[in-house]
C-alpha cells in the first residue's frame, strides 16, 4: 500500500481509481465492508483502489478541542487500511484551501488529480465550503463528467449501526467486549515508550510509559491489557489511561502499563496495548502509599481474570 501525503498536480493512476473518501476512524467492520465493496469492485478492471483521508479530521479543524475525542491516532488508522490490500492511501492535510473549496472544485480535485473512475462514499457524506456538496450533487456530477457514485451501505450487527459515534460511545461506557465485536478486533493503543518520573518504579510497579499522540480518548480508567512489543512477545498487565491525579496535575491524556513477568528495557520501543477488561475509574488517593496497596489490588485481579480466561 502506498501512503502518500500530497495531492499531486496530475494523477498518480492514468489509468483511473476507484476511490472512497472519509474519516475511516477506528477502521471498524462497516468500514471493511465499503473496502471489501470497492476492492470487488476495482478486481475487474485496471482501476486502483484508493482512500483518502483528511489530517486534521474535518470536525477537529472547525471545532478544535469541543470535536470529540478519536478512536484510533492516525499512525493506527493507517495501519489498518494497510492490512487491506487497499493500494494507496491519500492522507491529505485538512487546512483552510480545503475548507474553501467550492463543491464544484472539490469535484474537478478529484477528476484531475485522482482520475476518479468510480466513487463510494456514505449517503451522509458532505463536502465543500458551507457543506454544499452531499451524495446527489455527486451524482449528478458523476453523470456529467463520467464517473460512476455509488451509495455505502450502513452495516448493521443486531439491531445497531456501526460507527464511529457508536465504538465512541461504547468505550466511554468501557463496554470492550461489545468494541471489539464492532472492531472485529480488540481496541487497542499504540505508542513509542518514553521516558517517565520512575514513579512507578518507587512504588515496586515499574511501568512504561507511552505517548499518545491523540488529545482526547474515549477509554479511561485502569484495564486489564494484553501488550505487544516490537519482538511481536505478547505480555499481560494493568494499564492506566488518563491524567494520573495522584502523581501529577495535566490534563494531557496519558497511558502507562505494567508488564506481568517481564524485566528489561522498553525505552524507545512502539508497543500496543489491548485493552480487554476495566477493573476500575480513574481515582486521586490522598498518597502514595494508598496508590501502591491499590495498584497491587488492580495486578492480582487483571492477574485472576487472565487466569479464569485461559482456563475457561
Amino acid at each position: 500500500m502506498k501512503l502518500i501525503r500530497y495531492l499531486p498536480e496530475t494523477s498518480l493512476f492514468p489509468e483511473g481509481c476507484a476511490l472512497t473518501i472519509g474519516n475511516f476512524d477506528g477502521v471498524h467492520v462497516g468500514h471493511r465492508m465499503v473496502l471489501n465493496s470497492l476492492q470487488q469492485q476495482a478486481s475487474n478492471t485496471d482501476l486502483k483502489t484508493v482512500v483518502m483521508c483528511f489530517e486534521p479530521q474535518p470536525i477537529e479543524y472547525f471545532r478544535g478541542d469541543a470535536a470529540p475525542a478519536r478512536i484510533s491516532t492516525a499512525r493506527d488508522k493507517i495501519e489498518q487500511l494497510s492490512q487491506t490490500n487497499i493500494d494507496a492511501v491519500y492522507l491529505i492535510r485538512f487546512n483552510q484551501l480545503l475548507a474553501n473549496m467550492s463543491a464544484e472544485q472539490f469535484v474537478q480535485m478529484l477528476l484531475q488529480r485522482l482520475n476518479v473512475k468510480l466513487l463510494i462514499v456514505g449517503d451522509d457524506f458532505c463536502f465543500g465550503k458551507n457543506r454544499q456538496g452531499n451524495f446527489e450533487y455527486l451524482a449528478k456530477a458523476g453523470e456529467r463528467y463520467g464517473f460512476s457514485v455509488q451509495r455505502s451501505d450502513s452495516y448493521k450487527i443486531g439491531d445497531d449501526r456501526v460507527s464511529s459515534t457508536l465504538i465512541r460511545e461504547a468505550l466511554e461506557e468501557a463496554e470492550l467486549d461489545k468494541v471489539a465485536v464492532y472492531l472485529n478486533r480488540r481496541y487497542s493503543m499504540s505508542g513509542r515508550v518514553m521516558h517517565g518520573h520512575k514513579r512507578g518504579r518507587e512504588l515496586g510497579f515499574p511501568t512504561a510509559n507511552i505517548r499518545v499522540k491523540n488529545r482526547k480518548t474515549p477509554l479511561k480508567g485502569v484495564f486489564a491489557v494484553t501488550i505487544t512489543l516490537e519482538s511481536g512477545l505478547t505480555y499481560t498487565g494493568v494499564s492506566n489511561v488518563g491524567t494520573r491525579p495522584s502523581i501529577e496535575d495535566v490534563t494531557a491524556v496519558l497511558l502507562e502499563a505494567h508488564l506481568f513477568e517481564f524485566s528489561g528495557d522498553l525505552y524507545g520501543q512502539r508497543v500496543v496495548v489491548s485493552f480487554v477488561k476495566k477493573l476500575r475509574n480513574e481515582k486521586k488517593f490522598d498518597s502514595l502509599e494508598q496508590l501502591k496497596q491499590q495498584i497491587s489490588i488492580d495486578s492480582e485481579q487483571a492477574k485472576t481474570f487472565f487466569n479464569q480466561t485461559r482456563a475457561s
